[in-house]
């Protein structure tokens, strides 16, 4: 099974350009899965369900025995639905099933097409039914208090600003942010070239308040870097750091406790369309494949929706 599973990893990065973290994803589902199929051995599954950690997050339980081979081949629909069965009993989140479940649909169409299987166990198998919630986001006037917060005498308060002024004005994932050098920006054409998902490379504006933010930041930093921001040991911030200093401000501008950093990416994509950008520019500004995953943000605001009632219906 595992030299099936690294066959399958080593496929996604290298013919699909998968990130690192999808693929640290991938295997964490798959190796749960194995695992679950070895433990199911030992005991009847009912009567002795595998802990959470096996089934949920992949990690090797150290009950004899336990090392013994999976055998790819006697994989049937039913052993996918006893496992789908065990991750139900762990209450796991609808979400995070539906999530495995595309995995294991995905590992084994690549091992049909492949020839290493003749049939397909999980083509019939389907996950639960996931709600489609809306994406959180802030006000605008939320957003301006946030990206203000910050100190604008010194390094790091000046980098803070510069971060939210970026994310906000870019509407870029915090992968592509952390990543970004600082010849990443074009400050005469007010372009930067982000890579986003798959490795895919795409050319984005940012508003000028963004750019002279990071003016001011580069300006008054002592670094050589390459990097665009740095933590305060001088070396490239990471995805974890921007959430810390995102937490920091949080209380003082805004009620709501569940913003993070993607929170910039909804409100960009929100208030763009509540000022009546297109869809298919938003989605490229995004960075979206399929147009699709755009349309999450085509809700608008209750005042939105009835100022445009107001204006086009003839009895409102």
């Amino acid at each position: 099974m595992q030299r099936f599973i690294d066959k399958f990893l080593r496929f996604l990065e290298i013919e699909k350009n998968y990130s690192a973290h999808t693929i640290l994803n991938y295997r964490l589902d798959l190796e749960g899965f194995s695992n679950f199929l070895k433990y199911s051995r030992l005991g009847s599954v009912r009567n002795n369900p595998p802990k959470a950690d096996i089934v949920s997050k992949g990690e090797i339980s150290n009950r004899a025995g336990y090392d013994e081979a999976v055998d790819i081949e006697k994989i049937d629909y039913l052993s996918l639905r006893r496992y789908l069965a065990a991750l139900k009993e762990k209450n796991l989140k609808s979400r995070t099933i539906a999530r495995k479940v595309s995995c294991l649909k995905t590992f084994f169409k690549f091992l049909v097409r492949e020839g290493y299987l003749k049939d397909n166990p999980a083509i019939l198998v389907l996950g639960p039914k996931v709600d489609k919630n809306l994406p959180n986001f802030l006000s605008e006037e939320d957003v301006v208090r946030l990206i203000e917060a910050p100190q604008r005498d010194t390094v790091l308060g000046l980098r803070d600003r510069a971060i939210f002024e970026t994310l906000y004005s870019t509407g870029i994932r915090i992968g592509e942010l952390v990543s970004l050098n600082k010849d990443s920006l074009d400050y005469i054409s007010g372009m930067a070239k982000v890579q986003g998902k798959g490795k895919k490379e795409r050319l984005i504006p940012v508003g000028e308040r963004a750019i002279e933010a990071i003016r001011k930041y580069l300006n008054i930093r002592q670094s050589d870097s390459k990097a665009l921001f740095l933590n305060d040991r001088r070396v490239r911030i990471t995805a974890r750091g921007v959430r810390f200093v995102l937490k920091k401000y949080i209380n003082a501008v805004s009620q709501k406790q569940n913003i993070s950093p993607h929170t910039f990416r909804h409100s960009f994509a929100t208030h763009l369309l509540n000022r009546g950008a297109d869809l298919r520019s938003v989605q490229e500004l995004l960075g979206h494949a399929n147009l699709s995953t755009t349309q999450i943000y085509t809700h608008l605001t209750t005042e939105r929706l009835k100022a445009v009632y107001d204006k086009a219906h003839s009895r409102a």
